[in-house]
């Protein structure tokens, strides 16, 4: 009993140390997984505002493309336009489809009346 005694406070420092060495182990690897699941979320984020942007763009060029075919664009039209390239912007776009809005924009909101009509 006598030897226990003697190799208790021993026993208790390689008790604590072992603990003491999980735990951290524990700890970190709770770390990286919290880390690793931060960079998916955020490598997942990023491709959906990318993929939002891309189609924000598509539908401006495709407004460009059938109203400059049409000569104007309706008011409806260029609300629509607005609120597609606002969306576009804040999620940082600004490329070809910036000329193309300012174009859609400068655009009559009425066909051109041709001659004899009233």
């Amino acid at each position: 009993m006598d030897i226990f005694l003697k190799l208790l406070p021993y026993l208790i420092n390689i008790a604590s140390g072992v603990i003491l060495a999980c735990a951290t182990y524990t700890i970190n690897k709770a770390r990286k997984a919290h880390e690793d699941e931060r960079q998916r979320e955020a490598d997942r984020e990023k491709a959906l505002e990318d993929g939002v942007q891309a189609l924000l763009r598509e539908s401006i060029v495709n407004s460009y493309n059938k109203y400059s075919s049409k000569g104007y664009a309706p008011i409806y039209a260029k609300e629509a336009v607005r609120r597609s390239f606002d969306a576009y912007t804040k999620l940082g776009g600004n490329d070809v489809a910036h000329g193309l809005y300012d174009k859609i924009i400068k655009m009559s909101e009425e066909p051109e009346k041709k001659e004899g009509e009233s």
